[in-house]
């Protein structure tokens, strides 16, 4: 008997463990085991655990369809999650494992310990378009800047580029007698997340969509967060909903010629998946990133102050800038935030605040429908300057600039912040002179000055 354990890989298309398992023509059944207690230690998000538990549920229906007998069992943590696999195969006469490898430095040392168990494991790469070790520069090693990366990554493509694996239910499936699956259900805290759809509706409607009529304005609309102009697909992606080597494919079925555009403003779509592999393929090379270590041991040395009383106020959205505070407020009452604001507001928790990047990237993790560890590890050290590829630290993103060029007419800030309706467009980005003179205190203080918090920052990394 086989046995599929599905992990960060909520797929039937394109699962290479799903079909080497199916391809065996052995019997197959399927598991996953849920552990709390490791996604509380992880700072998994509530509604993260919630959109899991959706797709886990589809990816049940779906099995069942071809079936495929699967199975939800519950631990605590790693290690109790390796003995109940051990205990589940030898209770159901298992004689293989088929699993997709996570990158993630636990998951792995998990993975390699069962590997020396007395069990047949059979590990596949499911999680990258170019595989982790492929792309490396004239010395063998891994790249430390991305532009060459994506450079050598998409010639690596050009020259490699083979098909993701189709669905695995269309194989046979008129030849299989179907089976009803149990519904699944977390006893973890959770936090709806209906609001966006399951993965093969989003596969189905929204990515052809996305390629037909955004992807021509994505390298412009991409920045504004009232424009919906970028594809949504990052939490499907972080649970391995949708594949993103099928995300590829829809990409090169629309436009073959991506690859050979991806410095160009066409390519800029196909840029994001380039830096998502990066991150990705950082996290193998350099697993002391999963321990939340700079990546330029420079910055070793910097002591961060990380006043409580500004790290509670840009967790509340009350920092007295409005397109910081309502970009907090966007992330804690969705789950979500737009990309332009990520950085707008890491660079100001950091930079402004003087707040460890670490407790940045905690908070973001814990809110997060699209948490992935790679992706806003190397997003936080990126906007602190401590990390690979980094934005210099003598960058320090003025918060009132970025909010007029990219909420022009204000509309998002108005939407997060209510107490601002009535404050006029030309004072809306930094609204104190115009309350103090109407007396209006519907609105907080801004909690530093922007040229002060300019001038300490630039002290302070002098110390790196």
């Amino acid at each position: 008997m086989n046995l599929i354990w599905f992990r960060n890989d909520l797929r039937i298309d394109d699962n290479p463990a799903l079909q080497a398992a199916i391809n065996t023509n052995q019997p197959c059944q399927a598991i996953f085991i849920s552990t709390p207690q490791q996604w509380q230690q992880h700072d998994l998000a509530p509604i993260k655990i919630d959109f899991i538990e959706r797709h886990l549920n589809l990816l049940s229906e779906q099995l069942g369809q071809m079936g495929i007998p699967f199975t939800h069992l519950e631990s605590s943590d790693f290690s109790a999650q390796s003995q109940c696999l051990l205990d589940y195969c030898q209770q159901q006469n298992i004689d293989q494992i088929f699993a997709n490898q996570e990158v993630e430095l636990n998951e792995r040392l998990r993975d390699d310990a069962l590997s020396k168990q007395n069990m047949t494991l059979h590990f596949f790469e499911s999680d990258v378009i170019v595989a982790k070790g492929a792309v490396l520069n004239g010395q063998g090693e891994m790249y430390k800047v991305f532009t060459p990366f994506k450079k050598a990554w998409a010639t690596h493509l050009m020259r490699t580029y083979q098909a993701p694996l189709p669905s695995a239910i269309t194989t046979n499936t008129s030849l299989i007698r179907s089976i009803k699956n149990p519904t699944i259900t977390f006893h973890a805290l959770k936090q709806d997340s209906s609001k966006w759809p399951l993965a093969n509706v989003v596969l189905q409607q929204v990515v052809p969509d996305f390629l037909q009529h955004k992807l021509s304005d994505y390298h412009h609309d991409r920045d504004f967060p009232t424009i919906k102009g970028t594809s949504g697909l990052s939490p499907y992606l972080a649970i391995g909903a949708i594949s993103a080597k099928r995300v590829l494919a829809e990409l090169l079925h629309q436009h073959p010629q991506a690859l050979d555009a991806i410095s160009q403003p066409e390519g800029s779509w196909l840029n994001e998946l380039a830096w998502r592999d990066f991150y990705r393929h950082l996290l193998h090379h350099f697993p002391k990133l999963n321990k939340h270590t700079n990546f330029n041991p420079k910055y070793n040395g910097l002591y961060w102050p990380n006043s409580p009383q500004l790290l509670s106020a840009w967790q509340q959205g009350k920092t007295g800038y409005p397109i910081v505070d309502a970009a907090m407020r966007q992330l804690v009452q969705t789950g979500w935030m737009h990309n332009r604001l990520r950085m707008i507001v890491a660079s100001f928790l950091t930079k402004h605040c003087l707040v460890d990047w670490r407790l940045g990237e905690k908070f973001f993790m814990q809110h997060l429908i699209d948490g992935d560890l790679s992706a806003n590890n190397g997003g936080w050290q990126w906007a602190a300057g401590t990390g690979c590829d980094a934005q210099p630290y003598f960058r320090i993103f003025n918060p009132i600039t970025q909010s007029k060029k990219y909420d022009p007419d204000g509309s998002f800030i108005r939407k997060y912040l209510p107490e601002l309706k009535n404050v006029p467009l030309k004072e809306l980005h930094f609204p104190h002179s115009y309350l103090e003179k109407n007396r209006s205190s519907d609105y907080w203080p801004a909690i530093i000055d922007h040229a002060t918090a300019r001038q300490q920052a630039l002290e302070f990394y002098k110390q790196g």
